[in-house]
């Protein structure tokens, strides 16, 4: 199978992997057994080479004239990822982003179990949420070691989140989905991904202003996978 070389692997090949996999996990819905390297990049607006680069990383993947088994792709790829198994994952901060987060239901398809909620508001502790109970940010360290939550989603306010972030870190959380925007000082074995929808709604505007300026053709829905 090969081994994942890490230490190489950029955040934006991650990205693509990612898609790569949820490609993969709908022509595997549809029954279909292989597919070409060439298939999965024009799905993806990307070229063959960067798909076989990037899944070369983990060893082989497929074969040529034949391509990749689907399912054995999806296997393997949900290996890699880690999503073979089931994580729980917590969301801290039930405002308007938590709540949706929280009445999401396909995280359960892609190997997330939301197994905790926390806020500080006392109008809403108590409360369930797409099944989820709703705790005092005070609980969050125990709850976090007791059910080994290694997962989290940060929606607090910027103001409150590297304090929040460090609480974490403490009780043992190895990952945040950081919807604040700050920028979060924690240890280095603890992963942080950003989600700024502001600067990607940004992004989004300028790639329809430049295609509307005729500075390109298209804007192009997959331009930040390379």
């Amino acid at each position: 199978m090969g081994s994942a070389r890490s230490d190489r692997i950029s955040p934006l090949a991650v990205k693509r992997l990612s898609l790569y996999l949820r490609c993969l996990e709908e022509l595997a819905q549809q029954d279909q057994t292989t597919v070409s390297s060439r298939q999965l990049a024009k799905a993806l607006g990307l070229t063959d080479a960067q798909v076989r680069k990037d899944l070369a990383y983990f060893g082989q993947f497929g074969r040529p004239g034949v391509g990749y088994a689907v399912q054995d792709t999806v296997t393997r790829l949900r290996v890699i990822f880690g999503t073979q198994k089931d994580w729980e994952v917590a969301v801290v901060g039930v405002g308007s982003i938590g709540r949706a987060l929280l009445g999401f239901k396909g995280f359960g398809q892609r190997g997330f179990r939301l197994a905790a909620a926390f806020d500080k508001d006392p109008a809403k502790i108590g409360r369930k949420i797409g099944g989820v109970l709703v705790q005092s940010a005070g609980e969050l360290a125990a709850t976090v070691r007791k059910k080994r939550i290694r997962l989290t989603v940060l929606a607090v306010p910027a103001q409150a989140a590297q304090e929040v972030a460090e609480a974490l870190c403490r009780a043992g959380v190895k990952g945040i989905l950081n919807f604040a925007p700050v920028r979060l000082n924690v240890p280095d074995d603890v992963a942080v991904v950003p989600v700024d929808l502001g600067s990607l709604l940004q992004q989004l505007s300028y790639f329809v202003t430049a295609a509307q300026a005729g500075n390109q053709t298209h804007p192009g829905v997959r331009r930040d996978l390379t």
